[in-house]
């Protein structure tokens, strides 16, 4: 269910302001649109993150993890390994699978459903999180299917959402430069779309700090707020900061004061949506749990591996149960663990 639209609601013009304005009170301003909504509670989900695959048909200028054919470093995880991982996953206290991967250049429908189905037999009490709009497309060119048909066939073998990945930032300007051959800002928009009206939530993404202005963010952030408004269909806005890849063809992404102006921001702007997540694996634990008084009332989830960005030295970064929890109360909040989805809110103390 969308959140209450604030008494005001900002315009693009005063959106863009408050980039500008004081810190500390675009904090308060955050933080007390975030506590009307939400309380002193702050949301996470125990998650298994399964990596079938890191081959990849596009070549983004800033990812380390897609792999091309041939290269060092490939694997293609087999459906029945899959399934021991959400067995293990279930067995391990987890909630939520969210399946991540690259754009198979030859997989078509069927292996995705195997997929789905197998999770579904192996786990059959976990929520399944996968599939990026940039991976529905796909799945849909190479299966000669429309989205819509795709989008069916995946419910029926076990989806329970899609992730809010591949949005970046919606400028075709700035996705032609950086990621080249990635569906367009207004075709992400459309497999979101879709995906509300079969009833499927969704979560929706901003990558920052790879040298977009703060026009680009707001116009983003518009964009989102416009389909939320048609559809009502997003859950929760997950805001990522960019990480420089090692190789020193970018600068260093955002400094933790711009994440915390960029989360404080999201939740002024995005007055429709339930949840602003601060995702620690982007923006550091500590900067995560500071965000909770910026807006924020989800860090996320509890992580056994987390591959898809990689800090220098942490090629693989992982995160307890019993350390979220900690750092959700030293923030001074109630930590409260969901099950896949809002739906089912529960307390942390009676699953430690």
């Amino acid at each position: 269910m969308a959140a209450d639209p604030i008494q005001h609601r900002l315009d693009e013009s005063q959106a863009l302001g408050l980039f500008s304005l004081d810190l500390h009170e675009l904090g308060r301003r955050a933080d007390a649109f975030r506590r009307r909504l939400h309380g002193n509670r702050a949301y996470y989900v125990v998650n298994r993150h399964i990596h079938y695959t890191n081959l990849c048909a596009l070549k983004c200028k800033i990812c380390t993890f897609g792999h091309a054919p041939g290269q060092a470093g490939v694997y293609e995880r087999s459906v029945e390994q899959i399934a021991q991982d959400a067995s293990a996953a279930a067995d391990g206290g987890a909630s939520q699978i969210h399946l991540t991967g690259g754009l198979h250049p030859s997989w078509r429908i069927e292996r995705y459903e195997q997929m789905l189905r197998a999770i579904r037999q192996a786990a059959p009490g976990l929520h399944i999180k996968a599939f990026t709009a940039c991976e529905i497309q796909h799945i849909a060119a190479l299966s000669t299917l429309t989205i819509e048909a795709v989008l069916e066939r995946l419910i029926e073998a076990g989806l329970g959402s899609l992730p809010g990945g591949g949005a970046e930032i919606l400028d075709d300007s700035i996705r032609r430069e950086l990621f080249p051959g990635k569906i367009s800002s207004q075709e992400w928009l459309d497999v979101h779309r879709m995906a509300h009206l079969r009833g499927l939530p969704t979560n929706a993404t901003m990558l920052y700090g790879h040298g977009e202005r703060s026009e680009h963010r707001i116009r983003h952030l518009m964009l989102l707020r416009q389909l939320q408004d048609e559809t009502g269909g997003f859950e929760a806005f997950v805001p990522l900061a960019f990480i420089s890849p090692p190789d020193g063809r970018f600068p260093p992404g955002p400094w933790g004061v711009d994440d915390l102006r960029v989360i404080a921001a999201s939740r002024l702007v995005l007055d429709n949506f339930p949840h602003i997540k601060a995702f620690w694996a982007m923006q550091s634990l500590a900067v995560s749990s500071v965000a909770l008084h910026f807006g924020a009332d989800d860090i996320h989830a509890a992580i056994a591996s987390y591959d898809i960005v990689a800090r220098p030295g942490q090629p693989s970064q992982a995160l307890s149960q019993p350390q979220l929890v900690a750092a959700i109360r030293a923030a001074g909040f109630e930590p409260c663990r969901c099950d896949g989805t809002y739906s089912t809110p529960r307390a942390a103390t009676a699953h430690k």
